[in-house]
């Protein structure tokens, strides 16, 4: 994977969660219109699947990296 493709996806995931905080302090403290709420919602829905996606690609590039080293030590023993 090249580097500016896992900078993309960190800052991706931090801006998501980051998102997702502001929302629901603002939220909690009263900071959105009631006609506001429909779209401040889809915006933190939107953000959680950012977040979730990233998590996924994480576990499988961590299952993928497993799974390599696992060969290299394999062939190492031949």
């Amino acid at each position: 994977m090249s580097e500016s493709l896992k900078q993309m996806k960190d800052l991706s995931n931090k801006a998501a969660r980051s998102t997702v905080a502001v929302i629901d302090a603002v939220t909690q403290r009263g900071g959105f219109k009631g006609e506001e709420l429909t779209t401040i919602g889809g915006l933190r829905d939107q953000c959680v699947q950012i977040i979730q996606l990233s998590e996924q690609i994480q576990q499988e590039d961590a299952m993928a990296d497993n799974s390599t080293q696992t060969e290299n030590e394999t062939k190492a023993k031949k």
